[in-house]
This record gives structure tokens, C-alpha cells and sequence, in this order.
């Protein structure tokens, strides 16, 4: 990580990201303390966590680590009361946090991995964006930037994630409507195929391949990969008063695989 710059495009805001211990979680925490944020990071191991923590406090930004599982709600609750009481604040909040469903399509996807999926990657959007809107709100200002998926755009993932996906991009546009004009901003990106902990070839080598197979005949998988740290450039954006009138919008990542 670059050392903090006391000029960045964050200088003074506190942020919380979700799922900030591997891949874009990682990425967004480490641009967020380099652009002189505030970040509390969180994940469900906290030896995970500490290598991003101390690698932060190194290069100079400061850092709050706490160990939540985000699909439970009494720790969503606990994770933004915490923050704020170390902050003093909630400026921005990164929804990150998720798994993917190794592609498995109705017919093959069973309620216990539905359920499991929801509560991972869209229940804990709504438990964080509850929460961090009741000190938002008072203040007149934030932007919450949630993490959805192509899949959730084009359906091209398994019936799980591509439906809590696109429930993520229609909270995101719910609460935009809420907050418009209110000094409250709340977008979302897309990220295509990306190289993260979730999709390591020993992570796709236990996905259904044969619908993983037909949905990938719908995009141009030859494009490449984004990095993390591309998408974590975009959520930068939707953060920071670079973008102060774009509310309730969703932007793809993906190297144009989807166009």
C-alpha cells in the first residue's frame, strides 16, 4: 500500500467495508486509508483481517478491525455501532461482503444453499444500509456503495446469486429514491470475473460446470479479468464527492465480456 495521502479524496470521512480481508474487500480498504479515510474493516475471522489491518497502520491510516458475520443481524447492528463510536461518524458504507453459488441453476439448487446465499450477499445489504443510514441521516450526508455482479444484471451466474444480485441493484435504487436530493447517495457496482479468493481454480472446480458453461456462451469470457483494484477504483468513485450527483445508478466492471 502507498503511504496515506493528507490530501486524498476521502481526507476526513470514516467508511466501513464489508468483507475487507481478501480480494475487492482488500483492495477498497487499502484505496480508502490511502485517500486519507477513516476504515473500519470486517470479516468473519479476524487472522484474515490483522494482515490488512497492520498493513494499513503501516503506511499510515487508521484502521479499525472487527470480526462480524454480516449475514446476522445483531452483529450488523453491533459492527456500526462500534464503528461509530470510534469514528464518531459513518461517512460512506461498502457493502462487499459475499459468496458465490458455484453456479448451480434451479433445478439444482436446494433451499438450505438459497437461504444461505441470501442471507450472505443480500440480507446483510439491508441489515448494513438499515443501520448506517440511522447516523447518515442525521448528518445530511453519506454514500453507501453496494458490490452486486454482472450476474445480477444479466442472470448469467447461478439462480442464487444472480437473484440476490439483482435484488442488491434494486435495494440500491430504493434507497437512492429515498435519499435523493438528501445529501444520502447509495449506488452500486457490477463486477465481472475478477481473481478473488471465491473463484480460485479450486473454487471453480467445484461449480456446476455445465450450466457455468452455458451461461459463459452469453459473454465473451476471452476479455480477461478485472483486478481487484479496478473495482475498487469504481467504488472510490460512488464514495467520494467526485461523483456528489450520481445517485441510485449500477456500473459494470468486467473488461466489456458483457457487451
Amino acid at each position: 500500500m502507498e503511504p496515506v495521502n493528507e490530501n486524498g479524496r476521502l481526507h476526513g470521512r470514516a467508511a466501513i467495508v464489508t468483507g475487507a480481508s481478501t480480494g475487492i474487500g482488500r483492495a477498497t480498504a487499502m484505496l480508502f486509508a490511502q485517500e486519507g479515510a477513516a476504515v473500519a474493516i470486517c470479516g468473519r475471522h479476524m487472522d484474515k483481517l490483522k494482515p490488512v489491518a497492520d498493513e494499513i497502520t503501516a503506511a499510515g491510516g487508521n484502521v479499525f478491525a472487527l470480526e462480524a458475520d454480516v449475514s446476522i443481524e445483531e452483529d450488523c447492528i453491533r459492527l456500526v455501532q462500534e464503528t461509530y463510536n470510534k469514528f464518531g461518524k459513518i461517512d460512506i458504507l461498502v457493502n462487499n461482503a459475499g459468496i458465490v453459488d458455484k453456479h448451480r441453476p434451479i433445478t439444482r439448487c436446494d433451499t438450505k444453499w438459497w437461504k444461505n446465499i441470501m442471507a450472505i450477499d443480500l440480507d446483510s445489504v439491508y441489515y448494513m444500509s438499515r443501520e448506517v443510514l440511522k447516523y447518515m441521516e442525521p448528518a445530511g450526508y453519506g454514500s453507501i456503495v453496494n458490490v452486486s455482479s454482472i450476474g445480477g444484471v444479466f442472470g448469467s451466474s447461478g439462480v442464487a446469486y444472480s437473484s440476490a444480485k439483482a435484488a442488491v441493484i434494486g435495494m440500491t435504487k430504493n434507497i437512492a429514491i429515498q435519499y435523493a436530493g438528501l445529501g444520502i447517495r447509495c449506488n452500486a457496482i457490477c463486477p465481472g470475473p475478477t481473481p478473488t479468493a471465491l473463484n480460485t481454480p479450486d473454487q471453480i472446480a467445484t461449480f456446476d460446470t455445465e450450466f457455468a458453461d452455458r451461461c459463459n456462451r452469453h459473454m465473451d469470457i476471452t476479455c480477461g479479468e478485472a483486478q481487484p483494484e479496478d473495482q475498487a477504483q469504481a467504488i472510490l468513485y460512488f464514495a467520494s464527492d467526485a461523483s456528489k450527483a450520481v445517485t441510485g445508478q449500477y456500473l459494470i466492471i468486467d473488461n466489456g465480456c458483457t457487451l
